[in-house]
């Protein structure tokens, strides 16, 4: 059985993958590869830094799949599942949900760039977020209007909670 090391270096969300010598540099992590350069979920955890149950999760619903599994019934994914990994928590931190990251992975397995798609996601959420703006902008009016007319009262109204917030005004 070949053995290899992996050395691997994050930069900026993305990682970068090569085959070298035991040369150790700092920020740097090391992680034996065996088996046809594949990994145990516990080395894609240390690698990517997304817990075990997370990845079985993403599994789950497709986002990402194990190359196979070991006599003693452990997944073992292919390299490549890192990228999919960043990609994955990179898109989310673009507010993109699972179901719409699920649909672009969809569209690159099938061989073609999923550039457009993700574009289009794009261009949604940045949609949705001015309309969230807008929302939060006027409810913010809204409050400073209540607040610029606040007055406390002691004594407790049968009918009402609190007569600052339930007045129409």
């Amino acid at each position: 059985m070949q053995q290899c090391y992996l050395k691997t270096a994050k930069l900026f969300g993305n990682f970068i993958f090569k085959l070298c010598n035991n040369n150790h540099k700092k920020g740097e992590s090391t992680v034996l590869v065996q088996n046809n350069k594949l990994l145990l979920i516990g080395q894609v955890t240390n690698l990517s830094k997304i817990p075990i149950r997370t990845i079985r999760y993403y599994e789950s619903l497709g986002l990402i799949k194990s190359s196979r599994r070991t006599e003693g019934g452990f997944r073992q994914f292919s390299l490549d599942v890192l990228t999919r990994l960043a990609f994955i928590k990179r898109a989310q931190n673009f507010g993109l949900s699972l179901e719409e990251i699920g649909d672009i992975l969809e569209v690159y397995d099938q061989g073609q760039a999923p550039c457009g798609e993700i574009q289009e996601k794009l261009e949604e959420k940045l949609l949705e977020i001015d309309r969230q703006i807008d929302q939060l902008l006027t409810l913010r009016s809204e409050i400073k209007g209540l607040l610029s007319g606040w007055k406390n009262l002691e004594d407790q109204q049968e009918d009402t909670i609190c007569p600052n917030m339930q007045t129409i005004r």
